[in-house]
């Protein structure tokens, strides 16, 4: 699984980056976005789906977590 990072960009727009492709890219659509819930699948510009482990409440941005392919 690996490490990828969560931040919030300068235009407002949530991005994905994850080191060990040195690919970054925009986030498209969160599956739980709401505040008891946030994570599930997240899909990035290019259409490619990762999954984190939903957290109880949003997080403070910029986060590393543990993602796999989704």
């Amino acid at each position: 699984m690996p490490m990828v990072m969560i931040r919030q960009g300068e235009s407002g727009a949530m991005t994905l980056y994850i080191a060990k492709k040195d690919l970054e890219d925009v986030v498209t659509a969160i599956e739980f976005d709401q505040p008891d819930k946030w994570g599930g699948t997240i899909t990035i510009g290019d259409g490619t789906s990762y999954y984190i482990d939903p957290l109880p409440c949003p997080p403070k941005l910029p986060i590393s977590l543990r993602a796999r392919r989704g």
